[in-house]
């Protein structure tokens, strides 16, 4: 029998350690314990769509897709949405579980007490803590910390004094009924709920909550709560931040650009000379001011276009970016249902919040505090002993807690200890790497074995992991994620190991802009040397998955709907003129406004296939209520007010966009299918269908048609984007019928 390694945890980080120990050849290399505080595996992410428990909403949708979200020997199932929720994600973690752990020991419902090194650090005794309250203490040759990096929420009560409403932390919003029940003390009074922090999860929650007030307003069934429209919410930041939506364009100068999932184009290495240099932590000048301009040109704009609190002013770009990501905040803070705030939080105090900025003391009329100030590291490694956390040079620095050796892996100091995960921005593929280094570092008797592989041994020559860790403690100009260039880390571990890049699989599209193939980074792309039948076509399978999707998207059109449907959310201004060639149908204009009013999904209308879903509790997405609201000016002078609302919703298994009429007594409920919007693919630059070619001056290109009862409306969409966002769109009719003949031209504008 080989080593007998500990495993603290059993999320990805835990998992992925526990499959490289066990296939490790030789087998029984390594004899694995894994000791988990929860009753499941998964860590932070849910097993089930109605797991409320954690500290991720089982609905959330993962900021990464599906080709970085995923370890290298196990594809996702073909028709998984291309970014996940939660509880899919966990989903996936228990087939990896299922597939490669069993052999492992796992222990579920254990907290670890305390670990005691040996003299040496290569032997350890660990205490445990059951459910039922006995303790015990075990003996293991290594231990590996995978306990997660995100701890306990980072939460104090210590700057409330005599609240009247609630505060939470994000991790804990599941609803706003729960936020702001009458037992919260929050009631039907409305006001602004405030949201505390600025990054990835103060975005995320701030959306979330906007998307629930919207859904309370303009869905057809009641609300969960008391007059919704009453309420708002404020969100407080310390920083500028750039927010990225799902999909982005590799094309974002064109009318009619491509759409790919974003992590698709920032791990795209033919946009970056080899070999690698790495890109974040100490930020200087000139490459903040670089990353900017990047961020700028994938959204076309410096988010001024939103609100003067959210844009990126020309001096902010000397610091180091931030960024987040969401589909729909910024056109929240459009619309005014999120109000952005620069300042750090100070106190609550009955309904009012105190903050400090130059720009206002306090937020006055609060219904509840949801603080999205993220998760300490350091209560994940609660148990160690002074005398370990001293040799580790723990710090409570955010960005940087430990000093560990080749990029978070190990301490020479202590060479039986291994950590997988422990950082920030934990890229999937980056976890499995740490967890293969580990596995081959150990094997070989640990750092300063004379039998390490000579690739190992001169990465480890030349590491300045430790040295850069400390140095970026405190650092002003230190980047958001320190270990943050995923791209880079994986070059470095893959030359530490020896591994070579897989190719990819299938067509792979080239962009007109460089002339080049996209070379698109994933976990499948560094396999491991050994491989079985079945962990090859796995590989395989995730490598076609992933060209497909470029693609499909680059050549066929493929995401062009969602971006449509994304950037419609919000307010239009629209012009819209009618042409009639009857005199029993005057002509004339429409001046107004048209809202898309962000929803869940609803049922009403829908195919069996959705019904199906539905029922088996699957999470179907978003739709808008359409609301137009104006004056029409008939040819003969008459003036009238002028309203019409609709339902527009996208199907992501079809990748379709469509279009319903509301019912007549119910002007909230979707009635039946008025058309589906079928777009044009802009024409390649070649035959190859090596390009998205350059697309229309009109934008991307759309039509529908509808026979209603005689009369037959055929429709021409034309819709314009700025980079990711939609500048204008037209929509046009030409209907035709015994009693029917008009055109009619309609122009929306911000």
């Amino acid at each position: 029998m080989g080593y007998k390694v500990c495993i603290i945890g059993a999320g990805p980080s835990g998992l992925v350690a526990a499959k490289h120990l066990l296939h490790y050849v030789p087998k029984g290399s390594f004899d694995v314990t894994i000791y988990e505080e929860k009753n499941r595996i998964g860590g932070l992410w849910p097993l089930e769509k109605d797991d409320d428990k954690g500290l991720i909403h089982p609905h959330m949708l993962a900021n990464q897709s599906k080709h970085t979200v995923q370890f290298s020997d196990l594809a996702w199932e073909r028709d998984e949405p291309e970014f996940p929720r939660a509880w899919q994600v966990g989903r996936y973690l228990q087939r990896y579980y299922d597939r490669y752990c069993k052999p492992a020991k796992l222990h579920l419902g254990m907290r670890i007490v305390s670990v005691m090194p040996s003299s040496t650090g290569s032997a350890w005794t660990v205490r445990t803590l059951a459910r039922d309250g006995s303790l015990a203490d075990h003996a293991f040759d290594r231990l590996l910390v995978a306990s997660g990096y995100f701890g306990d929420p980072g939460i104090s009560f210590e700057r409330v004094g005599k609240a009247e409403v609630p505060m939470i932390h994000s991790s804990k919003y599941r609803d706003l009924a729960s936020l702001l029940s009458p037992k919260s003390g929050a009631g039907a009074k409305g006001g602004k709920i405030v949201v505390v922090g600025g990054q990835m999860s103060g975005v995320e929650i701030a959306s979330t909550i906007a998307t629930h007030l919207s859904d309370a307003i303009h869905a057809p069934c009641p609300p969960q709560i008391e007059n919704p429209e009453r309420y708002t919410v404020h969100h407080l930041t310390q920083r500028p931040t750039w927010v990225l939506p799902l999909y982005t364009s590799p094309e974002p100068t064109l009318k009619a650009p491509p759409f790919i999932p974003l992590d698709l184009s920032s791990n795209n290495l033919a946009n970056r000379s080899q070999p690698l240099v790495n890109s974040q932590g100490h930020i200087s000048t000139d490459r903040a001011r670089a990353v900017h301009t990047s961020l700028q040109n994938t959204l076309g704009t410096d988010q001024s276009i939103f609100s003067p609190s959210v844009a990126i002013s020309d001096a902010a770009k000397d610091d180091p970016p931030y960024v987040a990501v969401s589909d729909y905040y910024m056109e929240f803070v459009r619309s005014g249902l999120i109000t952005v705030s620069r300042g750090k939080f100070e106190y609550l105090c009955g309904r009012d919040v105190r903050i400090s900025s130059a720009e206002v003391d306090e937020i006055t009329d609060v219904a509840a505090v949801v603080l999205a100030t993220g998760f300490p590291a350091l209560p994940s490694i609660a148990w160690m002993p002074p005398t370990l956390l001293e040799a580790l040079s723990v710090s409570d620095d955010q960005n940087s807690p430990i000093a560990l050796a080749f990029h978070g892996t190990h301490h020479p100091s202590v060479p039986g200890l291994g950590f997988v995960g422990f950082y920030r921005a934990p890229y999937w593929g980056v976890m499995e790497m740490q967890a293969r280094f580990l596995s081959v570092l150990w094997a070989a008797g640990g750092p300063a074995s004379p039998s390490l592989p000579p690739f190992m041994a001169a990465a480890l020559k030349a590491d300045t992991s430790i040295e850069r860790a400390i140095s970026l403690r405190g650092d002003p100009r230190a980047s958001q994620f320190p270990m943050g260039d995923y791209p880079w880390l994986m070059q470095e571990f893959a030359a530490a190991l020896g591994l070579k890049r897989y190719p990819q699989a299938g067509k792979i599209p080239t962009l007109p802009s460089s002339g080049k193939e996209m070379d698109i980074l994933t976990p499948a792309r560094y396999p491991f040397e050994i491989l079985n039948a079945e962990q090859e076509t796995e590989i395989v399978s995730s490598l076609v998955q992933t060209g497909s999707t470029a693609w499909e998207a680059l050549t066929a059109g493929k995401f062009m709907a969602r971006a449509v449907f994304r950037s419609l959310a919000g307010r239009w201004k629209l012009e819209r003129e009618i042409v009639s060639a009857l005199p029993s149908h005057p002509s004339g204009h429409f001046s107004g406004t048209a809202d898309f009013f962000l929803r869940e999904a609803t049922r009403e209308g829908r195919d069996i296939e959705y019904d199906t879903l539905h029922r088996a509790g699957e999470h179907q997405g978003l739709e808008y209520l359409y609301v137009e609201d104006g004056q029409f000016r008939a040819s003969n002078g008459l003036t009238f007010s002028a309203k019409r609302r609709y339902i527009w919703r996208y199907d992501e298994r079809k990748d379709k966009l469509s279009v319903w009429f509301v019912k007549v007594n119910k002007p909230k409920m979707a009635d039946y299918l008025f058309h589906e919007v079928l777009f044009k693919v802009p024409a390649a630059d070649d035959e190859g269908g090596k390009g998205s070619g350059s697309g229309s001056e009109r934008g991307l290109c759309a039509r529908a048609d509808h026979l209603c009862e005689q009369d037959f409306y055929d429709v021409d969409y034309a819709f314009n984007f700025q980079a990711v966002n939609l500048k204008d769109w037209l929509l046009g009719y030409r209907v035709k019928g015994p009693k029917k003949d008009y055109t009619i031209a309609g122009v929306y504008t911000r």
